[in-house]
């Protein structure tokens, strides 16, 4: 890909978005808060598509995610805001700004120095007023919790030795018992909050991403009760016809198979 390759396809692709919103009825229609349910479940698609290492379906769901940004941009420069080169702009400066080891005098001598260095030069910015202000209230809680440990990490707030966090996940895994012993709701709700948000913890610190390895096992459940269910059928039932038993053995049948294709 040269520059003119470049050039060329943007250029193409601004100016179908352009022709759209003139001259199709639906995208005459769209708003900015039209849009925004459709940009989260395209990039829950763009997701999905990662996690399952479909490389066309992540060309395909990011593409879909810049006909969005596009779209807000022919937007905003309709109401007079903002236009895609002050996106692009906008987010060039940033990046310059806030990798000073690439672009200035400052040295980074590891990965860790360089999110330390974005967090402390974020924090100057105009508004910010906490590390954690960058963090949107409306992220799913999983990823919200990574996301404030990553943020609270990148300015040294974290455990020196990651075998530490064990002793917390115990704690709190002592403390949610205690909880349930005790039959208080709302304090059985906290603790296990408290147990949950250490476990994300203790995946970030081995380098393992929660919410890829939750969904994982939400899909080998599926696939696991879908077998049951399956083999249900096959006996003229349906899942409601089983008892525990004989659902247990199904699902412990699922767990062969799993092994079997592994």
């Amino acid at each position: 890909m040269n520059n003119n390759e470049l050039k060329d396809a943007f250029l193409r692709i601004y100016g179908i978005v352009k022709r759209l919103r003139k001259e199709c009825p639906w995208d005459r229609k769209q708003t900015f808060d039209s849009l925004r349910k459709l940009t989260i479940e395209e990039t829950y698609e763009l997701a999905e598509a990662i996690t399952k290492k479909d490389y066309e379906g992540i060309k395909e769901e990011s593409g879909d995610l810049l006909l969005h940004i596009l779209f807000y941009s022919i937007l905003g420069e309709e109401i007079g805001k903002f236009n895609i080169i002050d996106v692009i702009d906008f987010l060039a400066n940033k990046l310059i700004a806030r990798h000073p080891h690439v672009f200035g005098d400052t040295v980074a001598k590891d990965a860790e120095t360089v999110l330390k260095n974005w967090e402390t030069i974020k924090l100057k910015e105009k508004g910010k007023t906490s590390v954690l202000s960058g963090v949107p209230s409306s992220l799913p809680a999983v990823v919200k919790a990574l996301r404030l440990q990553e943020k609270a990490s990148g300015i040294g707030f974290d455990w020196e030795q990651k075998e530490g966090v064990w002793e917390k996940v115990g704690e709190e895994m002592n403390e949610v018992k205690s909880a349930a012993k005790n039959d208080d709701k709302d304090k059985l709700e906290e603790e296990i909050g408290d147990l949950m948000f250490s476990i994300v913890n203790a995946a970030r610190l081995y380098g393992i991403d929660a919410e890829n390895a939750l969904e994982k096992t939400n899909q080998k459940f599926i696939c696991r009760f879908n077998f049951i269910e399956k083999k249900a059928k096959e006996q003229g039932k349906i899942i409601s016809d089983l008892n525990l038993d004989e659902m247990d053995k199904l699902w412990d049948e699922a767990k062969n198979e799993d092994k079997h294709v592994n």
